[in-house]
């Protein structure tokens, strides 16, 4: 736990130091390699958040994976917002032509979204002057507004003793959660003493003990399939995401729609505000309904969505109604994955890194795929896209179903029973 506290709190500090220097890098190599390492603390920190909180919260932990999800789509709707205000509508640099480059910029954003682009060598745009843009302050805010996160993540190591300086031993974090173990009265003495016991030698009390053979030893084929399948499923959600709120927009105000480009530009907002409403309401949903018929009901909303959208696909009004509902079904299907694949896998927090990455590599490589597709074949190949993406992500849930009946049960715990919750051995932790 120390060891992700401290890559938490590196990684967040990064992402300030980096949002800072963003508007000071005048080199485009500088700059590459400067995303280069926002994106390997975005990793960071994605990862070990959702690994942590599997472990310490184990069959609670749906709860609050759907909790961090909504953070994270709230985060996404919320800083376009900030920068919205320091984005210029004319030409940033000034010269004796700017009047005349400003009047042409809509001509020019309007000759971009085609998946032919037009030609653009016409229009006369200012390379060399003087560069006004206030741009620079939208960083710098977001640089400021996520400074309180290292902040909070360093006091947690103080006040767990955790800091090396500070002296004093460290204690597991949430000893007392009463979400973390649900005990009785009865058992909290029994329970307190067991809480501080060393961890045993073969346990996942490193960060990166998911990387060590040894627990590869002797594991079914269907251990590797269920991880295989829920990082496929995931990189086809994931993909979705990514490729929809990129391309919604350019789908929109190509024929046979039309839509006039102030109101496309509605369409990512509204897509990503319904998967922010998504997670919201799958807070208090996932305490009430199993991740695994949660994750059902998402991979079969999107298929029929997709499917719906293709059949009316002439219609600007169903092309809204199926943002927002895509958004919806969406939203939870990353939590959902991660908290019954966990299940599965009795909840070692080594399938989370598994999943992250595979829903990472998804929303990198569809975009890319679909991007071409849509230059090659016109517009009306996004939705035929997402109905493919869609089809195989059930697919793929539907092996992991499979998979999850050929995976053998754990041993029955003699210790365990249902008046007295079992004790994981190798993390610490109590699972009902």
């Amino acid at each position: 736990l120390s060891q992700s506290l401290f890559a938490l709190f590196a990684s967040s500090l990064a992402i300030s130091v980096v949002f800072a220097i963003i508007p000071l890098c005048h080199n485009v190599v500088v700059l590459a390699v400067v995303m280069a390492v926002a994106g390997l603390a975005m990793g960071c920190i994605d990862t070990i958040s959702n690994m942590q909180l599997v472990k310490i919260y184990q069959k609670d932990s749906a709860i609050f994976l759907q909790a961090l999800h909504f953070f994270v789509g709230f985060g996404a709707l919320l800083s376009p917002l900030i920068a919205d205000p320091f984005l210029s509508d004319t030409n940033c640099i000034l010269s004796n032509s700017t009047a005349n480059a400003s009047s042409n910029l809509p001509h020019i954003r309007k000759s971009l979204v085609p998946h032919h682009p037009g030609n653009l060598s016409h229009y006369d745009l200012p390379m060399k002057g003087m560069v006004v843009t206030r741009v620079s302050y939208a960083f710098w805010i977001m640089a400021l507004i996520n400074l309180p996160v290292p902040i909070a993540v360093f006091f947690l190591l103080y006040k767990e003793r955790m800091v090396p300086c500070a002296g004093g031993s460290s204690y597991p974090l949430l000893s007392a959660d009463e979400l973390a173990m649900e005990t009785r009265p009865s058992d909290k003495d029994e329970l307190s003493t067991t809480v501080h016991r060393p961890h045993t030698a073969g346990g996942h009390d490193d960060l990166f003990s998911c990387c060590q053979s040894k627990n590869f030893r002797g594991a079914s084929y269907a251990y590797f399939a269920v991880h295989i399948t829920g990082a496929l499923v995931l990189f086809m959600t994931d993909g979705i995401v990514g490729e929809y709120s990129g391309f919604v927009y350019s789908y929109a105000v190509e024929e046979p729609l039309s839509v006039v480009h102030k109101v496309a530009g509605y369409l990512p907002s509204l897509f990503w505000g319904f998967i922010t409403l998504g997670r919201l309401i799958s807070i208090p949903v996932s305490y009430r309904m199993k991740p695994a018929t949660m994750v059902l009901i998402n991979v079969v909303g999107v298929l029929i969505t997709f499917l719906l959208l293709l059949i009316f696909s002439y219609s600007v009004v169903f092309l809204f109604v199926g943002t927002a509902s895509l958004g919806l079904f969406l939203s939870s299907t990353f939590p959902s994955m991660l908290a019954y694949t966990e299940d599965i896998l009795q909840y070692k927090g080594c399938a989370t890194t598994v999943l992250v990455t595979g829903a990472g590599i998804g929303e990198m490589v569809l975009q890319l795929l679909v991007g071409s597709i849509i230059h090659d074949q016109g517009s009306y190949s996004f939705l035929v896209c997402g109905m493919i993406f869609g089809g195989l992500a059930f697919t793929f849930y539907a092996s992991l179903l499979f998979f999850h009946r050929m995976y053998p049960k754990p041993p029955s715990d003699d210790m365990a029973s249902p008046d007295k919750p079992a004790v994981t051995e190798d993390t610490g932790q109590y699972q009902r």
